[in-house]
C-alpha cells in the first residue's frame, strides 16, 4: 500500500511537471485505484500527501502527514491561529503585549506565514535572524553599555531558542559572580552593564551605613575574600584586636569611641552625668572604675574616693567642694560665682574679699553698683542707678553702652560723636523716673529746619546723620517728575529758597523769559514743548487742533491764526474759527453771494486757483442762498 503511494505520489508530481495528456491520464487512473483500495480517511490523506509542495522542517515532522494541524481546508485565515495553538509561549507574549511579536512594529500584526514558510525540507531554517539589522530594543531586553559591543552567541547558545535566552544578570554572569550568590541575584543594585569593575553601592541603604575611617576604607578590609553576608555591625565583631581595655569595659566601644578615631570621645559630663574637671580629668578611668565599666555604680561624693585626704577629719562635714576643688587639696577655693548670687569677675574676682565683706562674710551685701560706688558716680544721679547699663567690673572706663543694640535709635555719623548731654537733657532712664529722649529730627533739629516746617517733619526723607547740606531725594516720588533738561538742572534752578513747596509746577512759572510768544499761546507750553529743549518742539495742529496745515497754512506763524493773546498764563488759547470765512471774510469778492463754504471751489494754496472742473458745476448764487 504504502509502495503504491509513492508511486502515485511520484507520477502525480512528474505529470504535473510535464504537463501532457497522457501522464495526466495515468496519474488520474493510479489516484482512482489508490482511492478504491484505501479508506476514507486513508483516502484524504493520502490525496494530501500527494499534492503538498515539499517536505516540512525537522520540528513539523510528526505532523507532516497532518494537514489539519496547520491548514484548515478553504479557510485560509485559520491559519494564525493554528500556529499560536500549537506555538503557545508566543501566543502567551502576545495576549501580555511583551516579547519580540509584540513589541517590533515590523513583525508585529503579520501573519506567522510572511516570515515562517515551511515546506522547504528538513533542515530548512524558518526563522532567519539578521544579526546586524536586528533591533534588540525590540524585545524584553534592551542592549545598553557593554552588552551593545556583544556577539549574540555570548547570550544566545546554539540550539536554544532566543526568547529562552536568560533575562537576569546572573542567568549568563553566574561564573563572573564572585560573591558566589550571597548578596542575592539583583547584581544591579551595584554594577551596571558597562563592566563588572565598576561599582556603585549606596553602603547607607544597608544597616550599616559608613562614616568617618569607614567611609574611606576598602570593602575587602570588612568584607574579606569578597563575602559581604553575615559581615558583623558591631565595633568589637572588627575590632578586637585593636581594644586595649581588653574586654573590661564592655563591648559597647561606640559609647567611648567613633568612626573618626579610636581616641576617646567619650563625654563624662553628659554622658555619665560627672563632669572630670582639674586632675580628674587627667586621670585613667582605671583609677575609679576598678570593676567592669558597665557594672559598678560609682560615688560622687569626695568624701567617698578621698575620706583618707580630709585633713579635718570631718569636722567640716563631707561638703568637701565648698572649699576645694579638683585642682588639688592643698589649695581652698570657694566658688563664688556658684555659691553665691554675685559672681565675681574682672576686678571684683581680684579685689580681697576684705573690701566688701567689712563686718564678717555672713553679713548680706548689696549687689547694686550704685550701693558700693556712689563716690565714683561722675554723674552725680543724673543717668539714673542703672551703672551697669554703660559700666562694667573691667573698669568705669570706657562706657559699653551699645546705643544700636539697646535702644530703638542707633547712632550714625554725626549722632556717634555727639555727648549723651546733648540729646539726654534730663535723667537718663525712663526707668529711673527720667524722660525718654526723643527720636524724631524735628524734635532735636527745630531750629536747623531751613524750610521752616514746610516739609513736615520727616527730615530723614532727605537727609541723613552725615550732614544736613548732604541731600538725597527721589524727585520722581513728587508730583514734578524730573526728565529731560530738569534732570540735569541744580535744585536752586528751581527752587530759589528752601521753601521748595513755593516752587512754581508750570512751565510759565520759571521760563517766562523763555516764552518767545509774549503769553500770547497760553500757559500750556507742553502742548508744543518738552523739557529735552525748547528749540524741539512738535505740535501735530490736525490731530491735536482738529485743523490740518496744508498749502498756504503750512507757511504762516502761528500769530496770523491766533490774534487774540491768551487772558493768563493759566488761561488756554483763544478759539479761533475753523471756517474759510472766519479769516477771510475780506477776501471773499462774492460778497456772500456763494455762500460760506469756499472749500468747495478753493483750494489753501490761493484764493485764484479753483478746483479742477469746478467752472461747470458752479451753483448760481440764488440757490446758494
Amino acid at each position: 500500500m504504502s509502495l503504491l503511494y509513492t508511486c502515485t505520489r511520484e507520477m502525480l508530481v512528474s505529470a504535473m511537471r510535464r504537463r501532457t495528456i497522457d501522464a495526466l491520464r495515468f496519474a488520474a487512473i493510479l489516484l482512482g485505484l489508490a482511492s478504491a483500495l484505501c479508506t476514507p480517511l486513508a483516502n484524504g490523506q493520502a490525496f494530501e500527501g500527494l499534492v503538498m509542495p515539499g517536505k516540512v522542517i525537522a520540528g513539523h515532522a510528526k505532523i507532516e502527514m497532518q494537514c489539519d494541524k496547520c491548514h484548515t481546508k478553504f479557510k485560509k485565515s485559520d491559519q494564525r491561529r493554528l500556529c499560536l495553538d500549537c506555538h503557545k509561549p508566543v501566543a502567551e507574549d502576545l495576549k501580555a503585549n511583551r516579547g519580540f511579536h509584540s513589541l517590533s512594529p515590523t513583525v508585529k500584526d503579520k501573519e506567522c506565514n510572511v516570515c515562517h514558510t515551511d515546506h522547504k525540507g528538513r533542515d530548512a531554517d524558518v526563522a532567519p535572524v539578521d544579526s546586524k539589522a536586528f533591533d534588540h530594543a525590540h524585545t524584553d531586553f534592551a542592549l545598553k553599555g557593554a552588552h551593545q559591543k556583544a556577539e549574540c552567541s555570548a547570550c544566545h547558545a546554539a540550539k536554544i531558542k532566543y526568547r529562552d535566552a536568560p533575562l537576569t544578570c546572573i542567568g549568563c554572569h553566574k561564573k563572573d559572580d564572585k560573591h558566589k550568590g550571597d548578596l542575592g541575584n539583583k547584581c544591579v543594585d551595584c554594577h551596571n552593564e558597562n563592566t563588572w569593575k565598576e561599582v556603585k553601592f549606596d553602603h547607607s541603604k544597608t544597616r550599616f551605613a559608613l562614616v568617618g575611617k569607614h567611609d574611606t576604607a576598602k570593602c575587602e578590609a570588612c568584607h574579606a575574600n569578597e563575602r559581604y553576608k553575615n559581615t558583623p555591625r558591631t565595633c568589637i565583631g572588627c575590632h578586637k584586636k585593636d581594644d586595649n581595655h581588653k574586654g573590661r569595659y564592655g563591648e559597647k566601644c561606640e559609647t567611648c569611641h567613633h568612626a573618626e578615631d579610636w581616641k576617646s570621645q567619650f563625654n563624662h559630663a553628659r554622658q555619665a552625668r560627672y563632669p572630670l574637671l582639674g586632675k580628674h580629668l587627667t586621670a585613667k578611668c582605671d583609677a575609679c572604675h576598678r570593676a567592669p565599666l558597665y557594672t559598678e555604680k560609682l560615688p560622687t561624693r569626695c568624701v567617698a574616693c578621698h575620706l583618707k585626704d580630709d585633713s579635718h577629719k570631718g569636722s567640716l562635714g563631707d561638703k568637701c567642694e565648698t572649699c576645694h576643688k579638683e585642682i588639688g587639696w592643698t589649695k581652698t577655693n570657694f566658688d563664688h560665682n556658684k555659691e553665691t548670687k554675685f559672681p565675681l569677675y574682672n576686678k571684683h574676682k581680684s579685689t580681697p574679699c576684705g573690701s566688701c565683706h567689712k563686718t564678717g562674710l555672713k553679713a548680706k551685701l548689696p549687689t547694686t553698683c550704685i550701693e558700693c560706688h556712689r563716690a565714683d558716680d561722675s554723674h552725680k544721679g543724673d543717668y539714673g542707678k542703672a551703672c551697669d547699663s554703660c559700666h562694667n567690673d573691667k573698669g568705669w572706663k570706657p562706657s559699653i553702652f551699645d546705643h544700636t543694640k539697646s535702644t530703638k535709635f542707633p547712632l550714625k555719623f554725626s549722632h556717634a560723636s555727639a555727648k549723651c548731654e546733648g540729646c539726654h537733657k534730663g535723667t537718663l532712664y525712663v526707668k529711673d523716673g527720667g524722660k525718654a529722649a526723643p527720636q524724631n529730627c524735628n524734635a532735636c533739629h527745630k531750629n536747623d529746619d531751613a524750610h521752616q516746617g514746610q516739609l513736615g517733619e520727616r527730615c530723614e526723607t532727605c537727609h541723613d546723620e552725615r550732614k544736613w547740606p548732604g541731600v538725597v531725594y527721589d524727585h520722581n516720588k513728587s508730583r514734578f517728575k524730573l526728565v529731560g533738561a530738569h534732570a540735569r538742572s541744580e535744585c536752586k534752578s528751581c527752587h530759589k529758597t528752601p521753601k521748595f513747596k513755593d516752587a512754581p509746577m508750570v512751565c510759565g512759572g520759571c521760563h517766562t523769559a523763555d516764552d518767545l510768544h509774549k503769553g500770547r499761546m497760553g500757559g500750556k507750553c507742553d502742548l508744543c514743548h518738552n523739557s529735552r529743549t525748547w528749540k524741539a518742539w512738535d505740535y501735530d495742529h490736525a490731530r491735536q487742533a482738529r485743523f490740518p496745515l496744508d498749502g498756504a497754512h503750512a507757511k504762516i506763524t502761528c500769530e496770523a491764526c491766533h490774534r487774540k493773546a491768551a487772558s493768563g498764563s493759566s488761561e488756554p488759547i483763544p478759539a479761533v474759527p475753523r471756517n474759510c470765512v472766519g479769516c477771510h471774510a475780506a477776501d471773499d469778492t462774492h460778497s456772500g453771494g456763494f455762500g460760506q463754504q469756499c472749500e468747495r471751489c478753493h483750494v489753501t494754496r490761493d484764493w485764484r486757483t479753483l478746483k479742477p472742473g469746478i467752472i461747470q458745476n458752479i451753483p448760481q448764487p440764488s440757490k446758494l442762498k
